[in-house]
């Protein structure tokens, strides 16, 4: 009998990734991916080609086919994972796009979510769906696609279709007879009731977005259908979850109270909140954690736009490293002697919600440094994350401890950058490849390869823990110049 594995689908921001994962201890056995790019028509506007993203989907998943043929394992379900926010349209009929994705760092809807709270809607918003009226959410975004290709009415009609990246490569998938999406990610569209666990009526309404456009939301494990992309027999699509909740349960942050971050393009914490849907403070966001079969669990999460982009602006745009593994060392060489630099390139997200916010190095002489400006890039991500904390105590959640993943969470410097000024231990596990094992993990349930979701407290193993090191009282300098910095940000956004 030949041994299972799980494949799971990571469809992120710059990236598709197939990884598979053994059935039983969920272990990386082969990964493909695939890069895929990023369009920027005008200032604050980020896009994606559907179709390229579609292309590199099948690529790397009939990579990791041929992988499990070679090495004679049986795929037993696939788990689908993804950015989160951005939106695709297109005709039911024929499958073709109507438009470039609009991506969730992208900030053209900003003027119109700035109307609608000038108009009084920011309570509705708020008690309906646990978010803030902003354009990082999905539901401005489809309907200024909606708008812009003259196709509201055949919406309406059925005759367009609306979805986040899960709901499209389903679709895409399954030939076209599979049309839905998660809890999870139908929580982050600013269109869904986090207390009906539905499309909300008044959200829908205030949005000018038809229902018929959109997909079902089911639980994150359920029959999503069946994919014969891996050639020969047909797998069951067993998951669909958001990235930054799949990575939560990838870190077995399961129960309330329970954090991790997610260092990747942004910054993602994740607080699990309980049964009921959580009222978190300013700056904070309510949203859905998991649901597997009637098992709901909610979170609150902390966004910050922008962390591992950070380290590929210093590499692609200004040129001071070579590669992201060379940050580390380039930055250990010096101190930044009050140099900051706050990385607000796509606005500032919690807890300051100002998309009009653009970075800014504060704090620079004529011996300023590149390498003290790499540092400064390192810095103001585990600086904003300081931010973030402050906002998760003021809502009544006290951090004990947080567990770490993602591409910079390999940089042990910057690690040990959020362990000092935290003044947190923070843990690091094993595999960094927790956002797809969360995702494999959910398909695994779906299929029987695991019992329920305490089997992943069991999976998660630990690499190294960071303990805070540095002194209070230069924490609470770098601190009180980083807070300084980033009021100079606000100020020149008009805040």
């Amino acid at each position: 009998m030949s041994e299972k594995c799980i494949v799971a689908l990571d469809a992120g921001t710059t990236s598709v990734r197939a990884i598979a994962f053994a059935g039983d201890s969920l272990q990386p056995l082969h990964v493909a991916q695939r890069e895929f790019t990023q369009h920027y028509p005008q200032d604050g506007w980020v896009e994606h080609d559907g179709e390229e993203i579609w292309a590199a989907a099948q690529q790397v998943l009939r990579e990791v086919g041929d992988f499990a043929r070679s090495s004679g394992r049986k795929i037993a379900a696939l788990g689908i994972t993804n950015q989160r926010e951005t939106v695709l349209l297109w005709e039911r009929a024929s499958g073709r796009l109507l438009h470039r994705a609009i991506v969730w760092q992208d900030r053209r809807t900003a003027d119109t979510c700035a109307q609608l709270r000038k108009s009084g809607c920011q309570q509705q918003v708020r008690a309906t769906t646990g978010l803030l009226l902003d354009p990082y959410f999905t539901a401005t975004k489809l309907s200024w696609l909606l708008e812009h290709t003259g196709s509201r009415q055949r919406a309406q009609q059925g005759e367009v279709l609306a979805g986040t990246i899960d709901s499209f490569l389903l679709w895409r998938l399954t030939g076209g007879s599979s049309f839905a999406t998660d809890v999870t990610n139908a929580s982050r569209t600013m269109l869904f009731s986090l207390a009906d666990l539905d499309w909300s009526d008044e959200m829908l309404e205030l949005h000018n977005v038809p229902r018929q456009c959109l997909p079902r939301p089911q639980p994150c494990a359920a029959d999503f259908g069946v994919t014969d992309v891996f050639g020969g027999s047909a797998v069951p699509v067993g998951a669909l979850i958001g990235d930054q909740q799949a990575a939560a349960v990838g870190q077995a942050c399961l129960d309330q109270g329970e954090c991790k971050a997610t260092y990747g393009t942004g910054c993602f914490v994740i607080s699990q909140a309980g049964r009921a849907p959580p009222t978190p403070g300013a700056g904070l966001l309510a949203t859905v954690g998991y649901q597997v079969a009637d098992q709901v669990r909610y979170a609150v999460e902390g966004s910050i736009f922008i962390a591992g982009s950070t380290v590929k602006w210093l590499r692609d745009k200004a040129g001071l490293i070579a590669d992201a593994a060379a940050s580390e060392t380039i930055a250990a060489a010096v101190a930044c002697d009050g140099v900051y630099l706050v990385p607000a390139f796509a606005g500032l997200g919690a807890p300051h919600w100002n998309p009009k916010a653009r970075a800014a190095i504060v704090g620079i002489n004529q011996d300023t440094s590149a390498a003290q400006i790499v540092r400064a890039a390192l810095e103001g991500v585990a600086l904003q994350s300081v931010d973030l904390a402050g906002a998760f105590a003021q809502s009544g959640i006290s951090l004990a401890r947080l567990r770490v993943d993602g591409g910079m969470a390999a940089n042990n410097l910057f690690v040990q950058m959020l362990a000092d000024y935290l003044a947190l231990p923070v843990e690091r596990p094993r595999s960094f490849e927790t956002t797809a094992a969360g995702a494999a993990f959910v398909a695994g349930l779906q299929v029987g390869c695991f019992a329920g979701l305490a089997d992943m407290r069991g999976l998660w193993q630990a690499d190294r823990r960071f303990d805070p090191v540095l002194a209070e009282a230069e924490r609470k300098r770098h601190l009180a110049g980083w807070q300084r910095a980033v009021a100079a940000v606000l100020g020149h956004a008009g805040q």
